[in-house]
């Protein structure tokens, strides 16, 4: 202890400080030191499985969306094309990513609570009203809209909430996180195909609701902010406009994630159309891919870690483009169910790995959130770009469903993809097999 009465504390080089002092003193600490992560525990391990459900009914409630076009195609409940039907999944992902930029800055400020509050209700509520729906324009609304408002207020704070508590070990409870979205597809997908012949559309889509209430009580219950952070992130940083890599990024980014929308969309009603499944077995193909994307989501990060993210998401670009045009040879059931576990294995790709090269990219991590943000407010705009215009090449003649333009559509952006990704990895330095990129 020094004359003033402080406890010295020595820094590496052993200088004392009273910022390090503060550092150790028990009690509250200042928000610019905080203490460091618990890296386990029950609290730590609750906020995961909390973040677990948020997931859940996030990204794997909107992936489900593909048993829902082909559900939507044949007639039942209103008659539309495949493009105006594909609009509705295309909204609902828009809204997920829009809403999810202006999210990060209000759960900056400690309001955890409130929006998983309203998330909650975004997609209960919109549930409860789709399952009323008899019109296009108004499934339009409650599924497209008022579901994706309420995944939007609840994806930010699912991996936000976790982070505080972890660090050697944030990899492993992201991972586990990130598992969420995949079982939540599988569960909710069988959900709609066991009970849609039984119990009918109406009450199908409300034991989906009611699954999502009694999901999202847990992170209602137990999902808590440890700190709030000691910056508040901008909804918009203006530099990132001017960063060419960066941007480079978004696009190859938007180009490869509209790609893999056209399958999650319509692959079920692909082998609906053709006649290789009877009843509902097709709309099994989307809890296919998902069982094969848990472990695309986990590969293609390790990886990353060994040989660079781009030399990791080029050849996957590759291989995602292949996989998809394959499609067109496909003639019998058993060859689209191995291009749904192919593509489910691949798709991972362009959900695990561009937050890895965002992270990378930006020097200045303060404004990473922002940065975050933007990138995924612009991939939020590829569903435009995938599901509709392939749905209008799929129906552009009124006497056949032309499958062979779909589907080279959807093939060809992930190439486009890898061309700039390409461009990326020589703007960066040219090839190296093991690069932090």
């Amino acid at each position: 202890m020094n004359s003033n009465g402080q406890d010295k504390t020595e820094s590496r080089d052993g200088v004392v400080s009273p910022e390090a002092s503060q550092y150790v003193a028990p009690g509250p600490l200042p928000a610019k030191f905080p203490p460091p992560p618990p890296d386990g525990g029950t609290r730590a391990w609750l906020q995961v499985l909390g973040s677990w459900c948020l997931v859940f009914n996030t990204w794997g409630l909107i992936v489900t969306f593909g048993v829902y076009q082909a559900y939507y195609e044949r007639g039942t409940l209103f008659n539309s094309s495949s493009s105006n039907i594909s609009w509705i999944g295309a909204l609902q992902s828009l809204m997920v990513f829009a809403v999810g930029a202006f999210v990060g800055p209000v759960y900056d400020r400690g309001y955890l609570k409130h929006l998983l509050a309203a998330g909650t209700f975004g997609l209960v509520f919109g549930h409860m009203m789709l399952s009323l729906c008899t019109q296009y324009w108004q499934v339009l609304l409650a599924q497209g809209i008022v579901v994706g408002l309420g995944g939007g207020c609840l994806f930010v704070p699912a991996l936000a909430v976790v982070q505080p508590y972890f660090g050697a070990r944030l990899g492993l409870a992201l991972g586990i996180v990130g598992t969420g979205s995949s079982i939540g597809n599988i569960v909710y997908a069988v959900i709609f195909i066991r009970c849609i012949d039984t119990v009918g559309f109406a009450w199908t889509t409300r034991i989906i609701g009611f699954a999502a209430l009694a999901t999202l009580s847990v992170p209602l219950a137990v999902s808590q902010m440890r700190m709030k952070p000691p910056v508040i992130r901008k909804v918009l940083d203006p530099s990132a406009f001017t960063d060419g890599r960066f941007m480079l990024c978004i696009l190859g980014c938007f180009l490869g994630y509209a790609g893999t929308q056209v399958t999650f969309f319509y692959i079920a009603f692909y082998g609906q159309a053709n006649n290789w499944f009877t009843g509902n077995l097709a709309l099994y193909l989307i809890p296919i891919i998902n069982a094969g994307s848990i472990l695309g989501r986990v590969i293609p990060n390790a990886l990353a870690d060994k040989v660079g993210a781009l030399n990791v998401v080029i050849p996957g670009s590759i291989l995602i483009g292949l996989i998809t045009l394959c499609n067109m040879a496909v003639t019998s059931q058993a060859g689209i169910i191995c291009i749904a576990i192919f593509f489910g294995l691949m798709s991972g790709i362009f959900i695990s790995t561009p937050p890895l090269l965002f992270m990378i990219l930006t020097k200045d991590k303060t404004t990473l959130g922002s940065r975050m943000g933007i990138a995924y407010t612009f991939i939020g705009l590829s569903v435009l770009v995938g599901g509709p215009p392939a749905g209008a090449l799929l129906q552009h003649s009124p006497s056949f469903l032309d499958w062979a333009a779909a589907w080279t559509y959807a093939g060809v952006l992930p190439f486009a993809a890898c061309v700039a990704f390409c461009a990326l990895r020589i703007w960066l330095g040219g090839w190296k097999l093991f690069s932090k990129t």
